[in-house]
């Protein structure tokens, strides 16, 4: 493999619009379930001081993807540029891999009786094109990047954030900046 492609979500950008969300779903889902992307609220308390803020998951295309490990089938493939993608049509709708994903993020599909998942717009990445979740978020909260170790070191991006599972297992390909503790992101 010769990099590794993955998201870097901003929660001092994220407003909760779930744009990113309609984005993936106007872009290749026809069902009303299952959501690859999905936006959650995250409330935290540090030294008496209530932080809100909002995340936005999909599959995190991980450096060791469990899913890819378990499926029986082979429907599971990991491209040189790090993006773990899912083949519907080798699929037998085991979900042996929703059990395996820490994040819950393959989803299994009822109506088609198959296993889904983000396959990060690898089709539009080949194109020159950027994920539609980043294309349309509009405050700039979620980006494509590099996932290196320059990344990692940089000061204010996270691994992980509070509630999310260790990233020791997989070593997921995506990065948070966080809020500044404190902050209200959005008053209810």
């Amino acid at each position: 493999m010769s990099k590794q492609l993955g998201f870097l979500h901003s929660s001092e950008k994220c407003v909760g619009c779930r744009g990113c969300e309609m984005a993936c779903k106007n872009e290749y889902q026809t069902d009303a379930a299952p959501r690859w992307r999905q936006v959650f609220q995250l409330h935290e308390e540090r030294y008496s001081l209530p932080t809100r803020m909002f995340f936005s998951i999909a599959c995190n295309h991980c450096a060791n993807p469990q899913c890819l490990k378990v499926c029986p089938v082979g429907a599971y493939t990991k491209r040189d540029d790090g993006i773990v993608v899912h083949n519907r049509d080798r699929c037998i709708g085991c979900r042996l891999c929703t059990m395996a994903c820490p994040y819950d993020r393959p989803q299994f599909n009822h109506a088609k009786g198959k296993v889904e998942k983000c396959n990060l717009c690898y089709q539009r990445l080949d194109q020159g094109e950027k994920p539609a979740c980043v294309a349309a978020c509009i405050p700039g909260a979620l980006e494509l990047v590099e996932i290196t170790a320059e990344l990692d070191q940089k000061l204010g991006v996270l691994k992980t954030l509070p509630g999310l599972p260790t990233p020791a297992l997989t070593n997921p390909s995506i990065r948070f900046i966080g809020p500044k503790q404190g902050k209200q992101i959005r008053r209810d």
